[in-house]
């Protein structure tokens, strides 16, 4: 043997008698770990890796931007689901599997789409056209047609004799685009009393189909988003519409938009009036009122004979927009969210500590569509409401560096559990924050609350940008913080653990 076949052995012996010892060591080790340290042991094996890879997965083109009803959601729910079912988190859903249905009408949109304003010009007109997405966005559920007609201002698009309050009152809108803004001209903020009287208006259905009620033939609807929360109405068409061209409509009749807008919140008087102005909104959609959409449901049952009839929810929606008409991927909203309860769902699987009560994970559909999905549970729950002690939902994990709890100032007790792990563990900002819900609702959380069922909702923000993409195609990955949602992610471990083995447990007797 030569000298140096000898030493390349020599050093291959002691390498493995290293490894050995190396591994005897670690076992000694791991034996004398408390439960504290083995559930820290898990609690770190959520990697912001993983989590921003499945967030990838999700807002990836292949499922279309997971528009509920369509394919593109079914299979985004099918990819959730084989993760839960190798994790050993057991199907809650309908007949044995992890989708719980319910009735879901939804609507696609093509590439045909525009929107043009004709402007005087000597003798006859211009057309400007305006930039998709930079300027307008189709309409989410608009109907598939074109129309050509003078713009009528309507203001909030409200007809409301009780509040002696009809911005249609002296108009002829038959056949013509009414230009419309969003929500209502009282703020629940300000006045939560008085806005109350006003909340059934705020509604994006109701405009709408008041809108068509009175003969209008088309809408442009001041809201610079994709939004498939509204009605189909059959022959309507609409479009969302940023400042560009609002400022353009007002343009040559000696009004100004913020102005118009500040005297009908101060008065609560119509300021209705026609443009002069005419546009042409072309769309180009199909509508399927057969939808079908799911929550995607999986379930950790607990060990303990009587407290596993007690569920704690942990929720956060699996749809986005689809397609509007390029797609919408959802990267923050949502699909960083179900990246946090697969990271969770996975680690409290690993858990040496056993879960005394029944965790659910629920990935709710038509989050975008007027909170269907959430709805649907609360009316067909799979575990009683009253067995329910809490749901934890999450709406934009992934984008910021830090954390916001909506309601936490609502349930008291159920935050301590999430600041105590904070203040322990994470030490991330986490904001509490009080929710009054009053408004439509716009959370998964606000179905829950209704039905009595203490929640509290997490956000993220902080992100350096200047401006939002919320409801927008750079929804992409490059807004993504795998570390937010990892702490996300561990934080909720660590609460949810110290709440699912309590002896008693009952967030509804604190909440305010």
């Amino acid at each position: 043997m030569n000298t140096k076949t000898w030493r390349w052995r020599y050093f291959f012996l002691v390498m493995v008698c290293v490894g050995l010892v190396s591994q005897i060591w670690a076992q000694g080790r791991g034996a004398q770990l408390t439960d504290e340290q083995k559930l820290l042991q898990v609690m770190h094996s959520i990697h912001s890796q993983t989590l921003y890879a499945y967030v990838a997965e999700l807002a990836s083109d292949k499922y279309w931007g997971r528009l509920t009803g369509t394919e593109g959601f079914n299979q985004s729910a099918e990819w959730v689901a084989s993760h839960f079912k190798k994790w050993g988190v057991e199907p809650a859903g309908d007949n044995g599997t992890y989708l719980q249905a319910f009735p879901n009408p939804y609507t696609l949109i093509f590439e045909d789409c525009s929107l043009s304003l004709d402007l005087p010009h000597k003798d006859g007109t211009i057309r400007k056209h305006y930039i998709y997405e930079e300027e307008f966005i189709p309409g989410s559920t608009s109907d598939s047609g074109e129309v050509t007609a003078e713009v009528v201002y309507v203001g909030f698009g409200i007809s409301a004799p009780e509040l002696d309050f009809d911005e249609y009152a002296g108009l002829d809108v038959r056949g013509k685009v009414v230009l419309m803004e969003r929500e209502a001209p009282v703020n629940p903020g300000s006045d939560a009393e008085l806005f109350k009287k006003w909340r059934l208006y705020s509604f994006h259905q109701y405009k709408l189909k008041n809108a068509a009620a009175h003969g209008a033939a088309g809408m442009l609807y001041n809201y610079h988003i994709a939004n498939p929360n509204n009605a189909f109405v059959k022959g309507f068409v609409y479009t969302h519409i940023g400042r560009t061209v609002v400022e353009d409509l007002f343009t040559g009749t000696g009004r100004k938009h913020a102005e118009e807008v500040a005297q009908i919140r101060k008065t609560l008087k119509p300021r209705s009036f026609a443009t002069g102005n005419v546009v042409t909104v072309k769309n180009t959609t199909e509508h399927h009122p057969e939808g079908i959409g799911y929550n995607l449901v999986g379930k950790i049952v607990g060990s303990d004979p009587q407290l596993k009839d007690e569920v704690i929810i942990v929720g956060g929606h699996l749809d986005h927009l689809g397609r509007g008409y390029e797609i919408l991927p959802g990267a923050n909203d949502n699909a960083s969210a179900v990246a946090v309860i697969m990271g969770l769902a996975e680690a409290l699987t690993k858990s040496p500590v056993k879960l005394r009560r029944t965790i659910l994970f629920n990935c709710f559909g038509a989050e975008e569509q007027a909170v269907a999905g959430s709805k649907y549970y609360v009316e067909n729950p799979i575990f009683p409401l009253e067995k329910t002690v809490c749901l934890i939902n999450m709406d934009g994990v992934g984008d910021g560096d830090r954390l916001s709890a909506a309601a936490a100032e609502n349930y008291p007790e159920l935050w301590d559990y999430i600041k105590r792990a904070n203040d322990k563990y994470i030490h991330r900002v986490v904001t509490p924050r009080y929710f009054a819900n009053i408004a439509r609702p716009r959370l998964d959380a606000a179905r829950f609350m209704w039905a009595g069922v203490p929640s509290i909702s997490f956000g993220a923000s902080g992100s350096r940008r200047s401006f939002s993409y919320y409801h927008l195609t750079k929804d992409n990955m490059d807004i993504i913080t795998p570390e937010i949602m990892e702490d996300m992610a561990q934080l909720l471990f660590l609460a949810i653990l110290d709440m699912a083995n309590q002896d008693e447990l009952d967030f509804r007797r604190s909440a305010k």
